[in-house]
């Protein structure tokens, strides 16, 4: 899956609301709540906290860096990515650069409040292995050059309400990254069915132990409608049901 901080900007998941961004980051500033400040695409990454939110500046002061080549390597970056878990749900954000100031005496950064962010519960972003004993599918309807459509059904290796991860044991299915699907199928047990979109996000060739190798594919949900959301959500609640009832020896 992409870094949630790509998710779609009419993403349920996303909060655009400008009150509710202040008040988030204020609550986080309150608690000394710890973030991940992230550059060169994740490569190098710091903890810091947030120091003051300034609404009427729009920006936020951080904490500095531990060393003054860290601080440079942060100023000069053109993108800054945030990640915190703040009361069990996931908080990601990203800035464009920051500047050195100094706060109360010490070294700290000065970046931008975030035009969005993107806020995750656990269940939200966690996948949920599905069922090996009774396999579940996921079936895409493509439509050829020609206007004829063909059928390619794959199995459901796991699901979030983010996305689903889904295994080609045909190696029918284009690999292209960014791909979308208008039209899935996707089984959710019980004979429910729900139409969904998804775009592939990664691919992989995975070598089974029968010595045969398969595609394993990474999926998002795009535009997903609340009512499907909603199924799927309730769905993984019923996996995670069924699973901790197994581990404790309750089935």
């Amino acid at each position: 899956m992409a870094n949630h901080d790509e998710i779609d900007d009419d993403s349920p998941y996303r909060v655009h609301s400008r009150r509710e961004i202040i008040s988030l980051l204020t609550s986080m500033m309150e608690k000394n709540q710890l973030l991940s400040l992230l550059i060169k695409g994740g490569s190098e990454s710091v903890i810091t906290s947030i120091l003051e939110v300034d609404d009427d500046d729009d920006a936020m002061i951080i904490d500095a860096a531990p060393s003054a080549m860290l601080n440079d390597s942060i100023v000069s970056s053109k993108r800054i990515n945030f990640e915190a878990i703040y009361n069990s749900i996931r908080i990601t954000f990203s800035v464009d650069g920051a500047s050195q100031v100094e706060y109360q005496n010490r070294p700290a950064l000065r970046v931008a409040l975030p035009e969005s962010l993107v806020r995750l519960q656990r269940r939200e972003y966690f996948r949920i292995p599905t069922p090996i004993a009774k396999p579940l599918r996921c079936t895409f309807r493509i439509t050829q050059p020609d206007g004829s459509f063909i059928t390619v059904v794959t199995m459901l290796n796991n699901i979030s309400a983010g996305g689903v991860g889904i295994t080609d044991e045909k190696k029918v299915l284009p690999t292209t990254q960014g791909t979308i699907y208008e039209d899935c199928q996707l089984e959710l047990g019980d004979s429910t069915l729900v139409s969904v979109k998804l775009q592939v996000r990664d691919c992989k060739e995975f070598k089974m132990t029968t010595g045969k190798t398969v595609h394993r594919f990474g999926c998002q949900f795009v535009d997903i409608p609340r009512t499907v959301l909603d199924a799927i959500q309730r769905f993984i609640t019923k996996l995670e049901r069924e699973q901790n009832a197994k581990a404790s020896g309750m089935m």
